[in-house]
């Protein structure tokens, strides 16, 4: 971290301003919002400086930078373009003891002005250190279109009633609970204190707890849903699988408890089914908000239909946010769609284990016009291959076999039906992978029409 950030109270604190132009304009409208006693020294001022003048709001002494105007003054703005002047500004200032800032001089600064975004009492500052400010400015804009207007007057309205809210909720867990409720879904600023007011009445719901069964999506935390990050931030408690990275479960908040209860090779559990559903009835009966946080789209393939109907029976609220599933995440990682109009006009996903072992409806899966994912594929390649070329897919379909999809260490291995089994064991093909099987794989380049060579593509995402 190069720079300390804070935030500093001017109130009717001395700031000297060196310069007389736009830039020096831009720096006396932030400081006159923070309330600072603002002097200008500049042998001339441009029009809005001159208004600010005019109408008392700024000392303005005509003439040029003298080495004593910086005496008891507390910050020191140096927005000159003459380089000479800047660094008698620095010296003057550094020797009275003042913090000064030389305007896109990070190396001469004590300090620097972030990109600001303002929803006052609510101030949101980003900076690169002086590293690339138009990095700065875009992150700006950014969360300027993510963050509500409202939430200027919530905060302030949040001040005035933190007393009455805290003397009504005591426990912290209540408090924070009451807030994140609001911040759900902001008020107009007409009706924030009809809000606070309402919801403040409501004592049944402030320790209800809650479940979400959230998708962390493939791996990729940029695929993480705008939702699911918010539960990660909101969650009490996180209960997640083997296949969540650590890159996702830091977007958690700090002091939420982290429970790990997935599936390790050779079958072993942290936490068995039938103890993960008590569990997660347990903490939400105790009042937490509790992410159950599943790899992919907990729609697909997991638990979820046995967790809500436990949840549901206890009498607790679910609800359901979706991620982005394997069967998508990778194929789009690797270079190819699912359909096409010409290639494949159905998708069908099943898991390998259920497909090699219980035989459902193999013959779904060799239908031509259509592609197949297989989820968790790798330990049944051999099954699968053979089980496929009987009910007549063609030795030549193409087939890709993606391994940790979307991460970085990403291997896409990329063959043909008649050759799968010994193509991923010969590429030492691992866990967790997705094998996808159909025309489609030819898309991107990963195949030629006729395929003849196996590839393995790394880092494909």
């Amino acid at each position: 971290m190069d720079h300390f950030p804070l935030f500093a109270n001017l109130t009717d604190r001395p700031c000297l301003v060196v310069g007389g132009g736009a830039v020096a304009a831009r720096k006396v409208a932030l400081l006159h919002r923070a309330g600072a006693r603002i002097t200008v020294i500049a042998p001339r001022l441009e029009a809005e400086l001159g208004r600010r003048a005019a109408a008392g709001e700024i000392d303005w002494v005509e003439g040029r930078f003298r080495p004593d105007s910086v005496t008891g003054q507390r910050i020191v703005i140096a927005a000159t373009d003459d380089e000479r002047v800047n660094r008698r500004v620095v010296e003057a200032a550094r020797a009275a003891g003042a913090w000064v800032n030389v305007v896109d001089r990070p190396e001469l600064s004590d300090f620097i002005s972030p990109a600001l975004i303002d929803r006052s009492p609510l101030l949101v500052a980003v900076s690169t250190g002086g590293a690339m400010p138009v990095l700065a400015r875009r992150v700006r804009a950014w969360l300027e279109a993510l963050l509500p207007a409202s939430l200027g007057p919530l905060a302030a309205a949040a001040e005035r009633w933190r007393g009455a809210v805290k003397r009504a909720l005591p426990d912290i867990r209540s408090r924070r609970r009451f807030w994140d409720r609001l911040l759900d879904h902001p008020p107009d600023p007409a009706g924030i204190e009809t809000a606070i007011r309402t919801q403040l009445s409501d004592a049944g719901a402030r320790l209800r707890g809650k479940v979400y069964l959230v998708g962390a999506g493939p791996g990729d935390p940029e695929l993480l849903t705008l939702k699911a990050l918010q539960v990660l931030q909101r969650a009490d408690v996180i209960l997640h699988d083997a296949l969540v990275p650590a890159a996702i479960l830091e977007r958690a908040r700090r002091d939420a408890e982290v429970i790990d209860v997935g599936k390790r090779a050779g079958g072993g559990h942290h936490l068995d089914q039938a103890r993960i559903n008590r569990r997660l009835v347990q903490l939400a009966r105790a009042g937490n908000i509790v992410c159950r946080l599943k790899g992919g789209d907990p729609a697909f393939f997991s638990r979820a239909g046995e967790e809500i109907e436990t949840l549901s029976k206890a009498g607790i609220e679910v609800e359901i946010v979706p991620g982005v599933t394997a069967a998508s995440a990778c194929a789009a990682a690797a270079g190819f769609p699912l359909t096409h109009r010409d290639l494949s006009h159905r998708v069908v996903l099943a898991t390998a284990h259920c497909a090699a072992d219980t035989d459902p409806d193999v013959d779904s899966l060799s239908r031509p016009g259509q592609t197949v994912a297989l989820y968790m594929p790798v330990k049944k390649l051999p099954e699968l291959q053979r089980r496929l070329l009987a009910r007549g897919l063609a030795p030549t379909t193409p087939c890709a076999v993606i391994e940790n999809g979307t991460l970085p260490k990403q291997r896409t291995l990329t063959t043909t039906l008649a050759r799968l089994a010994a193509d991923a064991r010969r590429a030492e093909i691992g866990s967790p992978a997705l094998l996808i099987v159909g025309e489609v794989v030819r898309i991107g380049g990963l195949m030629s029409v006729y395929p003849e060579e196996t590839r393995v593509s790394e880092n494909a995402a």
